[in-house]
């Protein structure tokens, strides 16, 4: 019991857990927009709902930006209690989750101490600043250097900020050598730019003159390095024009030698083509042959079904003097209905049944009752079958199901069960199922159940037509009939009807 009840908390937690992260996701994409949108108050308040969702989720990364940003958002309009009261929280959450999951996680104690560093830079508090500043070095130690940009421009800022100009030179000459390894000079000339706008903030006009001058003197090298840059690129432009010269020349040798082999090629095929019209020519007449012996095989097949047909009428009139009570008498006039009805099914294969609407619990229960009288006795018949209206023609399902379900008692013994189901299986699709808990049906003769004609047999035993016969009644029902081979517990037989 007690196991039961902790997985049921952990499943209500993770349920709650995904449900908390789900609405976190949809506030923090409401707060980007309305901070791109200028609404600060609207995307301070949606921030702070984010956090609150993401702490309850335990997503501390997800919480931490979506704290900070709340923090950012008091501190520009001056409430830095606020503002420090939210960073509060978001490291308490943070700590909370280092001692859950038994890791550090210092990336997220770097935004929140960033962040006091800027509140501390715009209050003026150079000796908070750099307490910060310097929590931010300890951190970026163990993130490998993943941060180094950001901690070189919040050096320069507050080294810029409270008069410290030399260290500030060091730490901006230390970011735009990077930048210039790398070649990115968009940052670099970013760096200049947001340095330019620290001093003029500051209204430090001395730094503002100097890094001026810096940024010019930066601008024309990069110029000149630009220069050098694009004459190399040229130069390799003009190199690959050379060998795209070369390789031309190679290519037209090549095309030229391919145009002759082609030449040669098209000779050949010439030849093949007039040999493949003397063969094509051949094929024509053997297949005349071949559609004359197919059309004199449809003749002669057709004159069998006929003359079957004619044996059965022939029959008739002999079978009507003798005793009707033999056994042997009842079973070929049995046969010759049979084979009377097999061969119209045969012939009228392609003439599809008319449908129309049925109610399915209705019309198998009938069919059960009216069955009922002619199964074998001590045989269970159960009735499945749902109260929905469905399209097939009735008369032809009956008797289908009729010879299942006669064939089904006869081969389960006294308290055995046969189970009449009824199954949609899509929208023009329909399933009569005839289940029984019988012998079986032996291997050897599943694959010529549906085949007539298959074995000798004592027309007294049965004349093993009636699955071929219902076989072609599903087939004129745009359907099929099939055994149920992976069923092993007695028989299984699948009526499948399509209403279109």
């Amino acid at each position: 019991m007690k196991k039961l009840t902790t997985l049921f908390f952990l499943l209500l937690l993770c349920v709650t857990g995904l449900h908390a992260q789900n609405r976190g996701d949809g506030l923090m994409k409401q707060a980007k927009s309305a901070l791109e949108a200028k609404e600060y108050v609207k995307a301070r308040y949606n921030f702070l709902q984010s956090y609150n969702a993401y702490a309850l989720a335990k997503k501390y990364p997800e919480a931490t930006e979506a704290g900070v940003n709340v923090a950012k958002l008091y501190h520009r309009e001056n409430y830095f209690k606020e503002a420090f009261d939210m960073l509060n929280k978001v490291d308490m959450a943070v700590a909370q989750g280092e001692m859950e999951t038994g890791k550090a996680m210092p990336a997220l104690h770097y935004e929140t101490s960033k962040e006091r560093l800027n509140m501390y830079i715009k209050l003026k508090n150079a000796a908070r600043a750099k307490e910060h500043l310097n929590k931010m070095e300890e951190f970026a130690k163990s993130l490998n250097g993943k941060n180094t940009d950001d901690l070189l421009y919040s050096q320069a800022n507050y080294y810029y900020t409270f008069g410290q100009n030399s260290l500030g030179d060091a730490a901006i000459n230390k970011l735009i050598e990077t930048y210039q390894k790398e070649k990115d000079y968009e940052k670099a000339d970013e760096c200049y730019r947001q340095l330019i706008n620290t001093a003029t903030r500051t209204n430090n006009a001395r730094l503002v003159a100097r890094t001026y001058e810096r940024y010019n003197n930066w601008t024309d090298s990069i110029r000149a390095i630009t220069a050098k840059d694009e004459l190399l690129a040229m130069k390799a432009k003009y190199d690959e024009s050379l060998n795209t010269i070369d390789e031309k020349d190679h290519s037209i040798a090549v095309k030229t030698g391919i145009i002759v082999t082609l030449a040669i090629l098209l000779c050949v095929l010439a030849a093949a083509l007039v040999i493949g019209f003397i063969i094509l020519m051949r094929y024509i007449a053997l297949n005349r042959k071949l559609k004359k012996s197919i059309m004199i095989a449809n003749e002669h097949n057709s004159l069998k079904t006929e003359f079957i047909r004619n044996i059965s009428a022939q029959m008739e009139p002999t079978l009507s003097t003798l005793d009707q009570k033999l056994p042997a008498v009842q079973a070929l006039r049995a046969f010759s209905s049979h084979i009377q009805e097999l061969s119209d099914l045969e012939s009228s294969l392609s003439e599809r049944y008319e449908m129309q609407d049925n109610n399915v619990q209705a019309f198998c229960e009938k069919v059960a009752a009216e069955v009922k009288e002619e199964m074998a006795p001590g045989a269970n018949l159960v009735v499945n079958a749902p109260k929905i209206s469905a399209k097939f023609n009735p008369e032809e399902v009956e008797a289908v199901l009729r010879h299942l379900l006669i064939n089904a008692s006869l081969n389960t013994p006294e308290g055995g069960k046969i189970t009449l189901e009824f199954k949609k299986r899509g929208a023009h699709t329909l399933q009569f199922i005839v289940t029984d808990t019988g012998c079986g049906i032996d291997e050897e003769y599943r694959d010529k159940l549906f085949k007539p004609f298959a074995e000798v047999r004592d027309l007294t035993k049965g004349d093993a037509l009636g699955l071929p016969i219902c076989s072609l009644k599903a087939t004129k029902m745009n359907g099929s009939l099939s055994l149920d081979r992976e069923y092993t517990h007695g028989a299984r037989f699948i009526l499948e009807v399509h209403d279109k």
